[in-house]
C-alpha cells in the first residue's frame, strides 16, 4: 500500500514538474518572439503562402526525414560499436522521446536521463547507455564547437555583432570548460568518482538520503562510472565501420539541421548564401547549448532574430523563426509526448 502511494505521489510530482516546465517553455518562447517582433521585425508579421506551396512542403518533408533518420542512426551505430543492437523502431521512438525531454527541461539535462532510462528498459546496462548517449553528444559538440570559432572569425555577418567582441572571451572560456569536462568524462572518468562520493556524503549528512541508500548509491555510482569508462574504450575498439558511420551520421544530422533556415528563406524568394545561413545557425546552436531555459526557449528565438534580421524583411522574420522551430522542435516534441505516454502505459501494464 505504501509503495503504491509513493509511486502515485512521484507520478503526480513528475506530472506537475512537466506541466510547469511546459508552461515555462511556452511563456519564454512567446517572450522571445515578442522581443524579435519588437526589436528586429519592426512590429511587422504576415503569412506567406509560398511556405506551404507543394514544392516547398515536399522539400521540407524530405529534409525533415533526413534530419530524423540521421538522428536515430547516429545513436544506432554508436550502440553497435558498443556491442548492442536495438531495433530501428526502438531507436526512433527514442529520437522523439529525447526531443520532448531535452526541450522541456533546462540545459537539456532531461534528455540525457530520459535516453538512459529508455535504453535501460530495453536491455542496455546503465553504464553502456550513459556512454552511448554521451558519446553521441560529444560527437555533435566537437563538430559545433570546432566550427563556431571558424564562422565567428570568417563571416562578415558577425562583424557588427557584439558576440565577437564584448562576450568573445566568455565564449572562449565556455568552450574550454565544456570540452574539458567531456575530455575528463571520456578519458579520466575515475577523477569524477571522488567529487561524486563527496556529493553523496553531503546529501547523507544533510539527511536527504538514508545511510542504506547512501551506501547503495555510492557503490552503484562507482560501478556505473567504471562501466562507462570501459564502454568508451570499447567504442574506440569497436567495429571501425560502426564508429565511422556514427561520425558520418552525426555530420549528416547537423548539416540537415543547419540547412532548414536556408530552405525556408529560399522558399520565400530570397537569394540565400548557404554558407552564411549555416554559419549563423551553427553559432545560434552553440549559444543554445548554454541557455538555462527549457529547450533554449526565448534565447533561441532572440538570437536567431538578431542574426537573421539582415537577411529577411521584418514581415518574414517571425514567420521563418516559428517555421524553423515548428519543424525542428515543436513537431518532434508533440510526437515525443505521445510516444512517451504510450511507453509509460506499457510499462505500468508489465507485471511486477
Amino acid at each position: 500500500m505504501t509503495d503504491n502511494t509513493d509511486t502515485s505521489y512521484q507520478q503526480r510530482a513528475s506530472a506537475r514538474r512537466l506541466a510547469l516546465f511546459s508552461l515555462l517553455f511556452i511563456t519564454l518562447t512567446a517572450a522571445g518572439l515578442y522581443a524579435v517582433y519588437d526589436q528586429f521585425a519592426g512590429r511587422s508579421i504576415s503569412f506567406d503562402s509560398r511556405l506551404v506551396a507543394p514544392r516547398t512542403l515536399f522539400a521540407i518533408t524530405a529534409l525533415l526525414l533526413v534530419y530524423l533518420i540521421s538522428d536515430g542512426l547516429r545513436l544506432y551505430f554508436t550502440l553497435r560499436a558498443l556491442g548492442h543492437r536495438l531495433s530501428f523502431v526502438v531507436i526512433f521512438r527514442l529520437v522523439f522521446i529525447n526531443l520532448f525531454f531535452s526541450n522541456i527541461t533546462p540545459m537539456a539535462t532531461g534528455g540525457g536521463f530520459a535516453q538512459i532510462w529508455y535504453l535501460h528498459r530495453h536491455g542496455v546496462p546503465v553504464g553502456r547507455a550513459t556512454a552511448a548517449t554521451t558519446i553521441r553528444t560529444v560527437l555533435a559538440v566537437l563538430f559545433i564547437f570546432s566550427l563556431t570559432p571558424v564562422f565567428l572569425l570568417t563571416l562578415d555577418a558577425f562583424d557588427d555583432q557584439t558576440i565577437t567582441g564584448d562576450i568573445g572571451f566568455a565564449l572562449a572560456i565556455f568552450i574550454l570548460l565544456y570540452l574539458s569536462f567531456f575530455i575528463i568524462l571520456l578519458f579520466r572518468t575515475h577523477w569524477l568518482i571522488c567529487p561524486l562520493n563527496f556529493l553523496l556524503r553531503t546529501f547523507n549528512r544533510w539527511h536527504f538520503i538514508s545511510d542504506t541508500r547512501h551506501q547503495h548509491w555510492q557503490f552503484k555510482a562507482k560501478r556505473e562510472m567504471m562501466r562507462f569508462s570501459y564502454s568508451f574504450s570499447d567504442y574506440l575498439r569497436g567495429g571501425p565501420v560502426f564508429v565511422i558511420l556514427s561520425v558520418v551520421f552525426t555530420a549528416v544530422f547537423l548539416l540537415s539541421l543547419f540547412s532548414f533556415p536556408a530552405l525556408l528563406i529560399y522558399s520565400l524568394g530570397y537569394h540565400v548564401d548557404y554558407l552564411v545561413s549555416v554559419g549563423l545557425l551553427v553559432v545560434t546552436t552553440f549559444i543554445m547549448y548554454f541557455s538555462p531555459t527549457p529547450g533554449a526557449s526565448g534565447i533561441s528565438e532572440g538570437v536567431f532574430g538578431s542574426f537573421f534580421s539582415s537577411m529577411l524583411s521584418g514581415n518574414h522574420l517571425i514567420l521563418v523563426i516559428v517555421s524553423w522551430r515548428l519543424i525542428t522542435i515543436y513537431l518532434g516534441m508533440i510526437i515525443g509526448l505521445v510516444v512517451l505516454q504510450r511507453e509509460l502505459i506499457k510499462n505500468r501494464r508489465k507485471p511486477g
